[in-house]
């Protein structure tokens, strides 16, 4: 409970939270970008042939 108190109270945690909410933020966008990407081509190439 202590590490919860800690990130919150200090301006280095508020940052590092900050750093780990965006690092899933950018996981979840690349996830998104890829898989669409992924399905785009799948498509595009069943239609050439």
């Amino acid at each position: 409970m202590e590490l919860f108190a800690r990130m919150f109270d200090s301006y280095v945690g508020l940052l590092s939270l900050g750093v780990i909410l965006f690092m899933l933020g950018m996981l979840f966008w690349f996830y998104k970008f890829f898989t669409k990407k992924i399905a785009e081509e799948d498509q595009a190439r069943n239609n050439k042939t």
